[in-house]
């Protein structure tokens, strides 16, 4: 191995590092009260050296974000693999659901928090959540090629998918499923009974 290939090395192993403490600390503490001094603190270097790899922490956020997508596809890679296409896509619901659900806290970083879409925006592009949503739209159109759903327009079906998906997980996150008065379990009841019934809805 080559001098520039071990500096390199070096540098990607760094930038893990620091990204595996900064996503511990934004799940365990929350994106407001982490600082970057608190993440060089973690690692035992100075804020100096963060600031080599990342000029602020919402370009830190956006590194954090994509290892975040990176678990949800893994998830998706493994709870959703049906070579039926609609029942893939009906595993794809309720696992992108339960994924949002049992991480609250990476939800946050990866659909509600604000702060990585300013380094998205700088950047001209978010490609972050690419696998995810390709892995989505793929199902859509093999269920399309099929006649196994109302839609004419891939990009229509993933909207309306996406957006029943994140609207049952913000409620849910957000405690805002409250007003129904319903005990934990009823509530999750509730929530598989409404991907159920959407998808009901959307199948040819």
């Amino acid at each position: 191995m080559g001098i520039s290939d071990r500096k390199e090395r070096e540098k990607q192993e760094m930038k893990q590092l620091i990204i595996d403490a900064a996503l511990r600390m934004f799940v365990e503490d929350g994106y407001e009260k982490t600082s970057i001094r608190n993440i060089a603190d973690k690692i035992e270097y100075s804020p100096g050296t963060i600031y080599l790899y990342y000029k602020d922490k919402d370009e830190l956020l956006y590194a954090v974000q994509k290892e975040a997508f990176s678990k949800m596809f893994e998830t998706f890679q493994r709870e959703a693999t049906s070579r039926s296409p609609w029942k893939r896509l009906e595993q794809i619901a309720y696992s992108y659901v339960n994924f949002g659900i049992n991480h609250p806290d990476l939800y946050d970083l990866m659909f509600i928090i604000r702060a990585p879409m300013n380094t998205a925006e700088e950047r001209g592009d978010w490609d972050n959540g690419d696998a995810c949503f390709n892995y989505l739209t793929d199902a859509i159109r093999e269920c399309m090629e099929k006649g196994l759903l109302r839609y004419t327009d891939p990009r229509v079906a993933a909207l309306s998918i996406w957006s029943m998906g994140h609207g049952l997980v913000s409620l849910q996150v957000r405690c805002r499923f409250k007003v129904m008065q319903l005990a934990d379990e009823q509530m999750s009841q509730m929530i598989n009974l409404t991907i159920r019934e959407f998808l009901r809805t959307i199948k040819a």
